[in-house]
């Protein structure tokens, strides 16, 4: 069975371009457009890894983040932090709020793939 990725972006050409990149890769993608929901997908049916953009509408992506980390059935699910913030303290805060990758827009489609694959690969329950 396919690892199920979250993706947690607002903006439908992103979410588009990654979904194509994802499936082309091997893994189910399902797709949450703002904070809010993607907390309670991730809280009702964790996934292999969560795609989360840093801005979103309802809740931030380091809100959500937060949340999840703080509490026990979520705090292993694998982060990649996606954001077209990439100044040094934007990535300091989503490290700190337990990012596990971090990669800035625009970004090379192998790089996404790869980190992606990287994370799915250490999933910890």
């Amino acid at each position: 069975m396919p690892m199920r990725i979250l993706l947690a972006e607002d903006e439908p050409n992103i979410v588009e371009t990654l979904r194509f990149l994802l499936r082309r890769a091997g893994f189910d993608v399902d797709v949450c457009a703002n904070g809010r929901e993607a907390l309670t997908s991730v809280i009702d049916t964790p996934p292999d890894v969560l795609v989360l953009d840093m801005m979103l509408p309802e809740l931030s992506g380091l809100e959500v983040l937060r949340s999840l980390r703080g509490q026990s059935s979520c705090a292993g699910v694998p982060v990649l932090m996606l954001t077209a913030k990439g100044q040094r303290e934007d990535r300091e805060r989503a490290m700190e709020a337990g990012a596990d990758v971090f990669l800035t827009k625009p970004f090379a489609n192998a790089d996404l793939v790869a980190a992606v694959e990287g994370l799915a690969g250490r999933r910890v329950d």
